[in-house]
């Protein structure tokens, strides 16, 4: 389901748009979307990106221009999840705080990883499959394993990254 309130760039495409959920979010230009992929309110996807099925990208969550995001990478934006309040009571928006996530330019996410709130995914960063981020990966890192470390550097960035010198 495509809901009413989300924005899609130009030339957009959705594989199999009946089986998406994709609702108050920001989808630009160029990007691509796999099959049952959700994407919630409060999330922005940046142009010429690539997200594959099965992906779960939750509130909170901005992907800048550029980024692939391999099959099944889940995104989570609550350190401390919980059902319940400490009284008990089924939890609400009001009951806790969305803790963001950035992934700059040209990242590139393997498929089933686990991106964890509060971490930035540095420009032309890639990260291996089935890794699991706990902390900020520095531009241009390759990081694997659980927890995810830096195993190398990745030596092909763009030139468009190269020359912000890092910086995005």
């Amino acid at each position: 389901m495509i809901s009413s309130n989300v924005t899609l760039g130009e030339g957009v495409v959705i594989h199999h748009p009946d089986l998406v959920n994709l609702y108050g979010c920001t989808i630009g230009d160029g990007a691509r979307i796999g099959t049952f992929v959700e994407i919630q309110k409060g999330s922005s996807v940046g142009r010429n990106c690539k997200i594959s099925s099965h992906s779960f990208i939750c509130e909170g969550v901005t992907i800048e221009d550029g980024v692939f995001i391999g099959h099944g990478v889940m995104f989570t934006n609550d350190r401390y999840p919980s059902a319940v309040t400490e009284t008990g009571e089924l939890q609400s928006e009001k009951d806790w705080v969305v803790i963001p996530i950035l992934v700059k330019r040209h990242a590139s996410i393997g498929s089933n990883a686990t991106i964890l709130p509060g971490t930035t995914i540095g420009a032309g960063a890639q990260v291996g499959a089935g890794a699991v981020v706990t902390k900020d990966v520095p531009d241009h890192a390759i990081v694997a394993g659980v927890p995810a470390r830096i195993i190398g550097r990745a030596s092909t960035a763009p030139a468009e990254i190269l020359s912000y010198g890092g910086r995005s």
